[in-house]
């Protein structure tokens, strides 16, 4: 639900109320109603081995298309009509903002960090259309409340609200506890309608030293729906393309340690299956594992199976509306 939008953006017509809410609102005045609202908190520095990761991100509006090829290459059909929408990105720069590091798209950069680390990020709100705050909150990490990127209304601190045209460093800590994948997105006042246009993102933190997968890919399962994007009919998405020819194309070789990071991205569950395979978990060998609302599981294997292989959502109708990809397996 929105937290400013009252119903929540059910339709295009709410969407344009909770914007123009988000808008019209100022930086709250902190109010301390209690004791732990004045509680003064130190920037957390790495630990002994550790170093800063340092990462400058700017949020964007932009015109982004989700089926880039105008077509379903799995089923070689057209998918016509109206398909770009003005979306909102983290976009990754070079130090103190110089360059754009690539382009702007749905899906923010993967940040990495090892235990020990700080990972720092420079966030500046750069968005020039839709004219509201904006945060940066992760999960996984170990911050305080101040880095907690989160507007609290009236309990707001000082990284909860980035007005457009300001800036903010967050500090977060890789503990040993925070080895794993975890997403990050907006949790600014109005963060679901904005996540929805793409502000969201992944962190990876590794062992001390611990090798990457010799192929690594992050997939974020979530939909487009007609309020977001104005266009009629919902494109269920992976990093927000839709169809196969458009989502990601996963390439790898016999031998090498594969793992795929998949996010549930939005409000619905789904799966993660991969033809010709299966992992290892817990519960024993899978192969179409459920995915909630920013859950995460890693699909991990030591490739052996070449050819070209199909991955997929295995609800029916959210791989019928685009949420399916290639992936590529050479000897």
């Amino acid at each position: 639900m929105c937290a400013l939008g009252g119903a929540g953006p059910q339709t295009r017509a709410h969407v344009a109320e909770a914007d123009a809410a988000a808008r019209a609102l100022k930086r709250p005045r902190a109010v301390a109603a209690d004791p732990v609202d004045s509680l003064k908190f130190d920037t957390p520095q790495p630990q002994p081995g550790g170093q800063a990761r340092e990462y400058w991100l700017q949020a964007e509006s932009f015109f982004w298309d989700p089926v880039q090829t105008g077509r379903d290459e799995w089923m070689k059909m057209p998918i016509p009509g109206k398909r770009k929408f003005r979306a909102l990105g983290y976009r990754l720069y070079s130090t103190g903002f110089a360059q754009p590091q690539g382009p702007v798209q749905m899906g923010g950069p993967t940040l990495t960090g090892e235990v020990g680390d700080t990972i720092v990020v420079h966030v500046r709100n750069g968005d020039e259309h839709f004219g509201q705050a904006i945060t940066f909150h992760p999960h996984g990490v170990r911050y305080t409340p101040d880095y907690d990127g989160t507007y609290l209304g009236q309990f707001t601190r000082a990284g909860g609200f980035i007005a457009p045209g300001e800036e903010f460093t967050y500090t977060f800590e890789c503990t040993p506890d925070s080895v794993g994948v975890w997403p990050y997105h907006d949790h600014g006042p109005n963060h679901s309608v904005n996540i929805a246009r793409g502000l969201f993102g992944a962190l990876i933190v590794r062992e001390k030293g611990a090798a990457a997968p010799d192929v690594e890919e992050v997939l974020v399962l979530h939909q487009l729906p007609p309020q977001i994007t104005g266009v009629r009919r919902v494109f269920q998405c992976i990093n927000g393309r839709a169809f196969a020819g458009n989502t990601p194309t996963i390439r790898s070789k016999a031998g090498q340690d594969v793992a795929i990071h998949v996010i549930g991205g939005d409000s619905m569950f789904h799966t993660f299956h991969v033809h010709g395979h299966r992992w290892k978990s817990p519960e024993g060998f899978i192969d179409c594992p459920t995915v909630g609302p920013n859950e995460v599981i890693t699909a991990r294997w030591r490739e052996d199976n070449p050819g070209r292989w199909l991955y997929h959502c295995h609800v029916f109708t959210h791989q019928d509306a685009g949420m399916a990809g290639w992936y590529l397996v050479t000897p």
